[in-house]
């Protein structure tokens, strides 16, 4: 039961970071302690997000560590989203910026708020005849679907 709740949790995290992929439209990845896993690093992408599951005796810190170093060179911005102190200082002396995962989810669902009342504006700007329609001849047509003369 533990194994499905973290199964699900983790899954809930993907869809939402390809939300914020999408919206952004910056590189996300993902990083996932496996290190008392018994195997090898796992790398994937799902929903265009790049999923990294740590090799057995690599902790995540360590991992974010690693690719921050990697991709400080690059002329990129790296934003690592982390609650653990240490690590956040770790990753800024390493030329990254930090942001707390409580900061991540208030801009996550900022971007739901976003994309949810934009997907409203279109259905509201969606006519609901092809044909265009008076207010008048629309509330007829109204009524005569409902049955009421």
């Amino acid at each position: 039961m533990k194994r499905k709740k973290l199964a699900d949790a983790r899954d809930r995290l993907i869809e939402r970071m390809a939300e914020y992929k999408a919206h952004t439209g910056w590189r996300v990845i993902i990083i996932f302690d496996a290190h008392l896993v018994p195997g090898i690093e796992k790398k994937k992408r799902h929903h265009n997000v790049e999923i990294v599951f740590t090799r057995e005796k690599e902790t995540a810190d360590e991992r974010i560590e690693k690719l921050v170093s990697e991709l400080k060179g690059r002329r990129v911005q790296i934003h690592v989203a982390t609650s653990d102190l240490t690590e956040q200082w770790v990753i800024f002396a390493h030329g990254a910026l930090r942001k707390s995962a409580r900061e991540l989810e208030l801009e996550v669902n900022k971007i739901d708020d976003l994309i949810t009342a934009k997907v409203k504006a279109i259905q509201g700007q969606r006519p609901l005849s092809k044909i265009p329609l008076t207010d008048e001849v629309a509330e007829i047509f109204e009524k005569w679907r409902r049955g009421m003369k």
